[in-house]
């Protein structure tokens, strides 16, 4: 499958690690094979050049020309919303509630495990009383069927193609 996120002029990128970590850029220059220059005006990153390694590519492009102006990226970048969608993005959510995980204390922990208990607790009960409602409601609807009598294999070939059909009808009128 192709990559569909490359490093070009325009990508919104996000900073894995160095000073600038956490926070979202987006390229402006490509300066050689393993440095770009950024910028991100709206997202406090000043104009510099990282190293693609320390950048994870996002799937925003903001349409810019190649060294365009801090107040050119800050335009584009209000106009499309950048910020707010990267805020609704899974991505950010997933390192938003990494983040507060980590800050997390030993209490903290313990509440949320008997809280996940009590949640699960009543998720199960109201499951298993629909559950069970459900199958009252089914057995009421469920037609008495009477049982299938026996019948050989050799009656049944029998009965399909009419074999001896006619015999056991003459044997009664006798």
């Amino acid at each position: 499958m192709p990559y569909d996120r490359l490093v070009q002029v325009g990508r919104v990128a996000y900073v894995a690690f160095g000073p600038e970590t956490g926070k979202i850029c987006c390229i402006t220059n490509i300066i050689d094979q393993t440095r770009v220059l950024v910028d991100g005006p709206s997202s406090h990153v000043s104009r510099q050049a990282l190293n693609i390694k320390s950048l994870h590519l996002t799937k925003y492009v903001l349409k810019l020309l190649p060294g365009a102006r801090s107040k050119t990226v800050k335009k584009l970048w209000d106009s499309h919303d950048i910020n707010k969608k990267w805020q609704e993005s899974r991505w950010c959510k997933k390192i938003q509630a990494k983040h507060l995980r980590s800050k997390m204390t030993d209490f903290d922990r313990y509440k949320l495990v008997h809280a996940k208990q009590a949640f699960n607790r009543i998720v199960n009960h109201e499951y298993n009383r629909l559950k069970k409602k459900n199958k009252v409601q089914l057995a009421k609807k469920a037609k008495k069927v009477k049982p299938r009598k026996f019948v050989a294999k050799s009656q049944r070939i029998a009965n399909k193609f009419k074999i001896f059909a006619a015999a056991p009808a003459a044997g009664k009128k006798k």
